[in-house]
């Protein structure tokens, strides 16, 4: 092998690394987070706050982690103590709906304010919506399916 050919596989080798590279930086900054992660991620929070419907309404899991992940929004677990220290969104109240005093409990609350809402299933959330509406709270985002389906679609819960 003479020094032009030793030469000329240097240029070719050099060239081929530096396509790898090319091609490895290009596809890292081609990917966001969002484009690979799981729906964890979109609790990390939306670009915007999300704003309080006129009147309450149910949504999805995926919905429901915009609306939790929103600036401004209250977060309300109407599950039991018990149920809520098994396991919760992060940044949650718990707020009981059959304990004596959740009438007086959500009169604290600001009727203007944002609220997400779920309990287990999405059966309990619904009676706790009924009276939050009464009480003069209708900007209320309520999870269908409650952390049932929440965890089903993947998204976290501490502890």
């Amino acid at each position: 092998m003479n020094a032009r050919d030793t030469l000329g596989g240097m240029r070719r080798s050099l060239a081929l690394t530096a396509a790898a590279v090319a091609l490895a930086s290009f596809g890292l900054a081609g990917c966001s987070s969002t484009d690979t992660a799981p729906p964890a991620a979109a609790v990390q929070g939306p670009a915007v706050a999300v704003e309080a419907p006129a009147s309450p309404e149910r949504v999805d899991a995926t919905a429901f982690a915009d609306v939790v992940a929103s600036p401004g929004v209250t977060i309300v677990d109407v599950r039991t103590p018990g149920e809520f220290a098994e396991g919760h969104i992060d940044g949650a109240v718990n707020i009981d709906v059959q304990g004596p005093d959740f009438a007086g409990q959500i009169s604290s609350l600001d009727p203007a304010g944002t609220y997400a809402v779920y309990c287990r299933s999405g059966n309990r959330s619904q009676a706790a919506v009924q009276m939050m509406s009464q009480a003069g709270i209708n900007g209320i985002y309520e999870l269908q399916d409650g952390i049932v389906g929440w965890d089903a679609a993947g998204y976290p819960t501490v502890s």
